[in-house]
This record gives C-alpha cells, structure tokens and sequence, in this order.
C-alpha cells in the first residue's frame, strides 16, 4: 500500500520523511485589513508579489502563496493568506532570511500599517496525507 512512498524516498535522509513521506505545511494568516487603508492594500500586496518575483532567490522556500477573503463563517471580509512550505525548516529559513534583508523588513513594516493587529492571527497546519 505504501510502496510509491517508499520507492519515491529510498535516498531520503530524512527519517520522518521516511516514515510518512513528503508533509506539506501551510502558514495560513487571517487579518482585517484597517476600512480607511482597504483602497491601497491591494496595491501593496500586487507591489509585494512584485518584490517576490524579482527575487525569487530570496523565496525559492515558498511553493504556493494564495489570499483570499472570508466569505463565510469567522470575520466576514478578513483577508486569509496562505503560504505553503515542503517543510517546516523551509518555514523557518525563509523568515531568517526575511527580516535581514532591508527591503524585506520594509515591506513588512508598511504591511503592518495595513492590518488590524487585534486581528491578526497566523496558524501552521501540517499535511496528514
């Protein structure tokens, strides 16, 4: 039953990947973005995604990124952000990277200007399957 996995990760050194096979892991974040600031945060984030693509040295760790908006259940209208991961050290490298590099930090400071920080909160699930 789980040959393809076993096949797929005979060279791993990874004993947990091994053992299950390849995890996904998402960082999701749910913020309300401040009513005044809703008019340029879309900008942001296009500008954001623009800094992403030029340095894609910077977020080679990142396989997916998403945003969504709440629709139904929770807060009505709270943005959901997701960034998936193959790993958590993946997770972690990433942000060790972001908050060294000066434009990085900058974007984050502006980002934060956007977001209603009482709203603000960020999970990190794991793939079971």
């Amino acid at each position: 039953m789980f040959d393809f996995v076993i096949n797929d990760l005979n060279n791993s050194t990874n004993l947990r990947e091994q053992e299950f096979g390849k995890m996904t892991y998402l960082a999701i974040s749910t913020y309300i973005v401040k009513p005044e600031k809703q008019g340029d945060f879309m900008r942001f984030w296009k500008s954001y995604l623009d800094y992403m693509k030029k340095n894609p040295e910077m977020f080679k760790e990142v396989k997916s990124l998403k945003l969504y908006t709440q629709v139904f259940g929770g807060i009505s209208g709270a943005y959901v952000e997701l960034l998936e991961f193959e790993s958590l050290t993946d997770q972690e490298t990433l942000e060790k990277k972001l908050v060294k590099n000066e434009e990085a930090k900058k974007l984050l400071q502006e980002f934060i200007t956007f977001r209603d920080s009482s709203t603000h909160t960020t999970n990190l699930l794991k793939s079971v399957t």
